[in-house]
């Protein structure tokens, strides 16, 4: 009898682990990941050709960094490893793949999907501007590409990657010229209750933010951005800097030659979408997630999820969910698992998830801002839609949710489909209309997830 086709989604922390465990089991998955080599966002590696030391590149995550990498390493003759492609439809029971302008139908009896979180944005008026990235693709310049956004940026936004990027170019010899956090100290202190689940987590975070102080950066809470500066006599548009309004709502200005941006992150949930996996929404992070059990199960058989794309916890937590999950998928297809070893994932991952609560509390999701952006201001850049676009959406047009204002304005409807607009799209149009942001609805996915090439080949079945 073949054994059944498990393909898992991702190849960070919890694609990693799902896969051990499944090999554990005497299966060899399909692991797809979109990068060129396996560790996801969070443990992201260097090229080949260059030679930065883990601590460099990791900081205090050094340990469990280099730990995933091995452990992958020791699984490649076990599993089909598939780097560089893209996991961009479903038809049938079948996973629609690119790799190298290559189209291929995978056939699976289930799959385990992590793939992860990007940067949760918030517009400002000249987010849009040369200069001007998010937190994760700041991050990504230090460790793929050994260069930096910028030699004097600022770094704006909330939560613990706010933080941890602005530390990580300060050790690589960049000193940010600020930290503009939008959550304040009242906020963060209502977060305490869940944090302290993770003193160690905490702790690091505080020694981000202390070595900053020490370096002379500036670290300012509770503002609220204004915009994004540019030079009037700079022909190419570049970022001079960031105008904002302090906690007592007075304005102030930073100079920078640079932006990272990121309001915390946002799950990738449009495989699941694709699947019909069921949503709902959740008050906590001000966002739709799949339904999922405590081991990551959705509403569709053979379907599980994994990792920060079932809600953020963190690239520990993810290890544990992908072990979770595999093992529930083992279960479903007639595997032995062992129970003890179930009770114990579930254990691990109960007191992150309070912690997951501490975060989403502590450093929330600006939403309020989104009610008070100028008109003007850009909020699907692939499409150029802005607030003002969406707002008559919203009033005249009559749209009662964000798919009916993407039909009339086509916010969400281009490359990125809707995965950097969305969120805050749909915080517009329920503050337009003066409804809960719930019922304003998500952008519901479409094939294919992610840009294909114009010219591919393959046969789609």
């Amino acid at each position: 009898m073949d054994k059944p086709v498990v393909i898992v989604v991702g190849a960070g922390p919890a694609g990693t682990r799902a896969a051990e465990t499944l090999v554990q089991a005497g299966l060899r998955p399909v692991v797809l990941d979109e990068n060129r080599q396996q560790g996801g966002q969070i443990y992201r590696r260097q090229p080949e050709n260059f030679s930065r030391p883990a601590s460099k590149l990791y900081g205090t995550s050094a340990r469990a960094a280099t730990a995933l990498h091995s452990a992958f390493e020791a699984l490649l003759p076990h599993i089909d490893y598939r780097p560089e492609t893209l996991a961009w439809g479903v038809s049938d029971k079948n996973l629609l793949t690119q790799h190298n302008q290559h189209v291929e139908a995978l056939p699976f009896d289930a799959m385990i999907i992590a793939a992860g979180a990007t940067d949760r944005i918030m517009p400002c008026p000249g987010w849009t501007l040369p200069g001007v990235f998010t937190l994760g693709g700041a991050q990504i310049a230090l460790k793929a590409q050994a260069c930096t956004i910028g030699a004097a940026p600022v770094f704006m936004g909330t939560g613990p990657l706010l933080y941890l990027v602005a530390w990580q170019y300060l050790r690589a010899g960049v000193r940010p010229r600020a930290v503009l956090d939008t959550s304040t100290l009242k906020t963060r202190l209502k977060g305490l209750s869940g944090l302290r689940h993770r003193p160690a987590v905490m702790l690091q975070g505080f020694r981000y933010m202390s070595d900053l102080f020490r370096a002379g950066v500036p670290l300012h809470s509770g503002i609220t951005p204004v915009r994004i500066e540019q030079p009037e006599d700079d022909a190419d548009l570049r970022v001079s800097g960031v105008t904002w309004r302090d906690a007592r709502g007075r304005l102030q200005h930073t100079n920078a030659d640079s932006v990272g941006i990121g309001y915390g992150l946002r799950s990738e949930t449009q495989l699941a979408d694709l699947l019909k996996c069921n949503f709902a929404f959740d008050n906590l992070s001000r966002q739709w997630l799949p339904v999922t059990d405590e081991d990551g199960a959705t509403s569709q058989k053979g379907i599980y999820l994994a990792g920060d794309g079932a809600g953020i916890r963190g690239a520990d937590a993810a290890e544990s969910a992908g072990a979770l999950a595999a093992l529930r998928c083992l279960e479903s297809l007639g595997f032995s698992s062992s129970q003890k070893e179930i009770v114990r994932l579930r254990n691990a991952l109960k007191p992150m998830n309070a912690f997951r609560h501490g975060l989403e509390t502590g450093f929330p999701w600006p939403w309020q801002n989104a009610a008070e952006l100028p008109d003007e201001t850009v909020v699907c850049r692939c499409e150029n839609v802005t607030a003002g676009d969406i707002r008559r959406a919203a009033g005249p047009l009559d749209a009662p949710e964000i798919n009916r204002a993407k039909a009339f304005v086509r916010v969400g409807m281009g490359r990125c489909q809707g995965r950097m607009c969305g969120l805050a799209g749909a915080e517009i149009l329920a503050a337009a209309r003066k409804i809960p942001v719930a019922e304003a609805g998500r952008v519901r996915s479409a094939a294919p997830v992610k840009p294909l090439p114009a010219r591919i080949r393959g046969i789609m079945t």
